[in-house]
């Protein structure tokens, strides 16, 4: 599906003459291309796109930062009379850029998607806090942020800031789990496991590569005793587990509508977007 989402946005892009922002939290990271399938210049096709590979690895970029720099460039992009599609898949991300989050100089705001929930426990202990309720999810990823910021929160986050139209693609479940899992297998023929070396004297400081699915399985490959094809198991079902969570998220926080991908004729199914989003705009 991380491929026809791509491929349907430039679709999309070329109908609306519209230029693409990401919202991948990974995809902002320089020399992190095979396991976040960053789109490549050529797969670019002369479409504008932004907020990819624009901060290093060992930089910790926040919401914060991408709420500044998506709302600058929705300005920008309205001015020169453009339309934009925001594609990607951390919805925290489209979030904040897109309803009216508040957030002071220096916040950190994450939802952890990458992170189980025993690493969220272990992260929240490390600040010296032990949790009693450990079966709600975003209970422990609130507390996390509370405790990573000293500033404090404001949001109206039911307020829509910006006209929008929410569109997921999707397939059935299991479908999906094999398809991840034939992903995972292509990422590693592809060269993942070098791209990890070519990065492996950054994991002691970046928290990125600590936190990423798809790197952060490496760690324990690169500095202790676990095999790769442990690390290969252990990425496709932190995946596929990811995959449930934005499930979740986009059902309950944004108003989608969701179109079961045609994977035999995919331009059929831009077809279908393009036809609702048409009618969206006569009624």
């Amino acid at each position: 599906v991380l491929k026809q989402l791509t491929d349907g946005a430039k679709e999309l892009a070329k109908k609306y003459n519209a230029e693409i922002i990401s919202s991948d939290s990974m995809q902002v990271y320089k020399k992190m291309d095979i396991a976040t399938a960053k789109v490549t210049r050529e797969q670019m096709q002369e479409i504008k796109h932004y907020l990819i590979d624009i901060v290093d690895v060992n930089y910790d970029y926040s919401v914060y930062d991408y709420q500044k720099d998506v709302r600058r460039l929705i300005e920008d992009i309205n001015k020169r009379g453009k339309r934009i599609i925001i594609v990607g898949g951390t919805g925290l991300y489209i979030k904040a850029a897109l309803y009216d989050y508040k957030f002071t100089e220096g916040t950190i705001n994450n939802n952890y998607d990458d992170y189980s929930k025993n690493e969220l426990i272990n992260k929240i202990n490390s600040y010296g806090v032990r949790v009693d309720d450990v079966s709600n999810r975003r209970r422990l990823v609130r507390l996390l942020n509370k405790l990573e910021n000293n500033e404090e929160i404001t949001n109206n986050k039911d307020v829509l800031l910006y006209p929008s139209k929410f569109i997921g693609l999707t397939t059935d479940r299991t479908y999906l789990y094999e398809r991840i899992n034939e992903r995972v297998d292509k990422m590693m023929k592809s060269g993942l496991l070098d791209e990890i070396l070519g990065l492996k004297q950054y994991y002691l400081n970046s928290r990125v590569l600590n936190s990423a699915i798809g790197y952060k399985e490496f760690y324990d490959y690169l500095f202790g005793d676990t095999s790769i094809d442990d690390v290969i198991e252990r990425i496709k079902l932190d995946s596929r587990r990811f995959a449930k969570r934005q499930y979740t998220f986009f059902n309950h926080q944004f108003n989608t509508t969701w179109f079961d991908v045609d994977f035999d004729d995919f331009d059929k199914t831009v077809e279908e977007v393009y036809n609702f989003i048409e009618e969206k705009k006569e009624s």
